[in-house]
Parts: C-alpha cells; sequence; structure tokens
C-alpha cells in the first residue's frame, strides 16, 4: 500500500430527524448538495443503521409488547426488562449465552450480538422506545446506492453500520450489518509483504473496518452525523452482501 494514500472521512450535514416513509436515498442526495458535497467515484456512504430503522418504521414501543413467561424468565437471569427480553426473543433464531446484565443472540440476519441488536439510544428521547435492527440492510443498501449513482453518474459503496461488541474484548465499534457495492472481506493471500513474504491466509473484514473508521466521526451520543462519506478508501468492488462476514457455524470454536 502506497505511504502517500490519504482517506477522508466526510460528515454529511444536515440529515434530519428521520421518520417512518423517509427516503434515505432523496434526503441524502438533498443534504450533499446544499452541504456542497460532490461524491466521486469509489467513495464509500455509510449510514447509522438506526435512521435505516426509522424510516422503515423498526421503532417498537416497549408499553406495547407483553411479555411471555420465556421472556419473564429471561429478565430474572439477566436483569433486563421482560419487556426487552420478550423482543429479543422473538427477534432471535438462537440465545447464544446468557448472562447477569448482556443476553448474546444470533438475529435473524446471522448476526451475532448483544440484544439482537436492539438498541435505546437515538430513537425517540423516551425509554420506552427502541430501535430494531432493519429488516433486510443488504437489500436497503443496494438501494439507497441505486438511487445515489443514478443520480449522481458515480460508482459508490453504502455501508449500513451499527456499533456492537466483540467477544474476548471490551468496547463497541462500528460494523457492517448491510453493504453494497463492494466485497466485505478482502482476501489478500498471493500478494507480497515490505520484505517479498507471500501472503498465504490474509482475509481482512474491510466492511467493518470501514464502518469502525465512520464511527469516530459518526458518535454515538449527540454528535447527530448518521451519514459519512469516505473518500480515498481502497476496497475490493463487488457485490457482496454482510452475510459474508458471518462465520460458518462449523468454523464457531465458541458454540
Amino acid at each position: 500500500m502506497s505511504t502517500s494514500q490519504k482517506i477522508e472521512i466526510i460528515p454529511v450535514p444536515g440529515i434530519p430527524l428521520i421518520k417512518k416513509g423517509d427516503d434515505i436515498g432523496q434526503i441524502l442526495l438533498k443534504c450533499l448538495k446544499e452541504g456542497d458535497i460532490s461524491l466521486s467515484d469509489s467513495d464509500v456512504i455509510v449510514i447509522c443503521q438506526t435512521i435505516v430503522s426509522k424510516a422503515e418504521g423498526n421503532i417498537i414501543d416497549l408499553r406495547e409488547i407483553h411479555p411471555s413467561a420465556q421472556a419473564h424468565k429471561l429478565s430474572q437471569e439477566t436483569g433486563k426488562d421482560p419487556r426487552l427480553c420478550e423482543l429479543i426473543l422473538r427477534e432471535a433464531v438462537e440465545i447464544v449465552r446468557v448472562g447477569k446484565g448482556p443476553i448474546i443472540a444470533e438475529t435473524k440476519h446471522g448476526i451475532i450480538c448483544a440484544s439482537c441488536g436492539i438498541d435505546h439510544s437515538n430513537v425517540k428521547g423516551d425509554v420506552d422506545f427502541v430501535a430494531l435492527l432493519p429488516e433486510d440492510p443488504d437489500k436497503t443498501a443496494l438501494q439507497i446506492r441505486r438511487v445515489l449513482e443514478k443520480e449522481t453518474e458515480k460508482n459508490v459503496a453504502v455501508i449500513i453500520s451499527d456499533t456492537q461488541g466483540r467477544p474476548l474484548r471490551s468496547g463497541a465499534v462500528g460494523t457492517a450489518v448491510g453493504l453494497s457495492g463492494l466485497t466485505p472481506i478482502w482476501v489478500r493471500a498471493g500478494e507480497s509483504d515490505l520484505y517479498g513474504y507471500v501472503l498465504q491466509a490474509s482475509p481482512i473484514a474491510v466492511a467493518d473496518e470501514l464502518a469502525s473508521a465512520a464511527s469516530l466521526v459518526q458518535g454515538q451520543s449527540d454528535e447527530g452525523i448518521p451519514i459519512v462519506v469516505i473518500r480515498g478508501a481502497r476496497y475490493p468492488k463487488g457485490e457482496g452482501t454482510a452475510k459474508d462476514l458471518q462465520r460458518d457455524r462449523e468454523k464457531d470454536l465458541f458454540r
């Protein structure tokens, strides 16, 4: 990799509070124009999943959730709100681990994460409202990408990101839960390192790296920057999906 490579992470200003039915692609185009930001070929647009969930109506009022007996049992084991436990059970295909606090589950998307990715933050300012992960984030990323490419005539990639914890490491980082226009795993086997050694097995989760880089600007609190443009990053172009980032079960050493 050239030492002269420069990567820019450009916040898109003026994104309004998103509501159900909003067209994120069209809103993004409007804000790019008003912010005097022109897309370039190979730009990566990273979008926080929360605004996608809002646009798609995946915001749940916990006051309308009636916990089952299984949810109450899970609540007693973890100390979590039984209504939240009920939602986790509905969204999960498997409860992987349970502790005093965390519930690690596999979502319908194949993602293994805490609480099935259900999130209180930046939803409605009310603890009774939570956001579910988008129904099909890869499909949504493709739809937004098509809107952008049609209007700008530039070839771009789109990532829908979420912050998630990692097994055996503290702290959360940005990850790709949906994507379009790139191959999320960059297999660099066959390339040479600085000393001429030919790499044998060096798959890089480049989509997660891009999502994590974007989160440095997007933030997790009151920054109000749900969309950024990453410019100058190298990545393999293609028609991959975020599902490609999930480890095959037979290769999972922790279950």
